[in-house]
C-alpha cells in the first residue's frame, strides 16, 4: 500500500505512553504509517507505548517529535483538526467518511490532528486547521479515547483506498509553512497599524483572521500574491520611511 500521500496522524500533547502505543496499533491496523508527536507529556521514547503497540513498533520508532503544532504541520497542505465540542470558530465540519472521500482524491500531503486526551485541542491549534473532523457519537455518552478516534479515521481512510486520484491538473495547494509565513507577515503589519486593538481582544481577532484564510483553501501562488499585497500596502503606512 502506498504511503507517500497517506495522511499523517499528529498527536498533540498526548498524556500517556499507553495511549500513544494504542494509537500506533490502530494506525497499523489500517495501513497508516506516519505519526508525529507534539510535546508528549511523559519522556519519549516511552516503554509503555511499545508495550501497548503490539507489533506497531515501526510506527513508534519512526515518529517524529515537535515542540509545536506549527512545526508538525509545516510541510502539510491540508490539515483536519478533531474536537468533541463546538468551538467559537467558523470552519467546515466533516465526518470521518467525508474526510476519507476527499482524501482519496487529494494530491498533496494532509494531516489529522488529535488533541490531549482530557481537554482536546486549544483554540489556537484549531485555528490552524482547514476543517474540523467530528465523529458522530451518542450525545449522552460522547467520550472516545484517543486510539478509538484514530481507529475510526483509519478505517474510513482504508475503505477508500483504490479509488482513483483526480487526473485534472490540480492547483498547487499552499503548504502550512507558507500559510504561517503569511500569517506572521500580515499580523505583524496589523500590529504596527494598530488594527489589533484593544490588546485583550487580540488573540480572538488573530484566530478569526487565520480561520478566514484557512477556509479559503489558498494555493501557493495566491499566498505569494497576498504577501505582495501586504507588502505594497505597508509602504503607505503613516510614519514609514521609503525602503524601511
Amino acid at each position: 500500500m502506498a504511503t507517500d500521500l497517506q495522511p499523517i496522524i499528529i498527536l498533540v500533547q498526548p498524556q500517556m505512553g499507553e495511549n500513544i502505543g494504542a494509537a500506533a496499533r490502530a494506525m497499523k491496523n489500517f495501513g497508516l504509517k506516519k505519526m508525529r508527536l507534539v510535546s508528549p507529556r511523559d519522556d519519549w521514547p516511552n516503554p509503555k507505548a511499545w508495550a501497548m503497540a503490539s507489533g506497531a513498533d515501526d510506527i513508534l520508532e519512526s515518529a517524529s517529535i515537535h515542540d509545536s503544532l506549527s512545526s508538525a504541520i509545516a510541510d502539510c497542505h491540508h490539515v483536519v483538526v478533531t474536537t468533541a465540542r463546538v468551538r467559537d470558530q467558523h470552519k467546515p465540519m466533516v465526518s470521518p467518511e467525508e474526510f476519507a472521500a476527499a482524501e482519496a482524491q487529494r494530491l498533496h500531503q494532509s494531516a489529522v490532528v488529535f488533541g490531549p486526551e482530557r481537554a482536546g485541542l486549544e483554540n489556537d491549534d484549531i485555528a490552524l486547521g482547514h476543517e474540523i473532523l467530528r465523529i458522530p457519537v451518542n450525545p449522552e455518552f460522547a467520550s472516545l479515547n484517543l486510539a478509538q478516534s484514530v481507529l475510526l479515521v483509519g478505517y474510513e481512510w482504508m475503505r477508500r483506498q483504490g479509488e482513483g486520484h483526480l487526473t485534472a491538473n490540480e492547483r498547487e495547494a499552499a503548504s502550512m509553512a507558507e500559510m504561517e509565513g503569511m500569517f506572521d507577515h500580515l499580523i505583524g503589519e496589523l500590529d504596527l497599524s494598530g488594527f489589533l486593538y484593544p490588546p485583550e481582544k487580540r488573540p480572538h481577532m488573530v484566530r478569526n483572521i487565520k480561520a478566514l484564510f484557512m477556509r479559503a483553501g489558498l494555493s501557493g501562488q495566491e499566498v505569494r500574491t497576498l504577501r505582495g499585497v501586504i507588502r505594497a500596502l505597508s509602504e503607505f503606512r503613516p510614519g514609514k520611511l521609503p525602503n524601511d
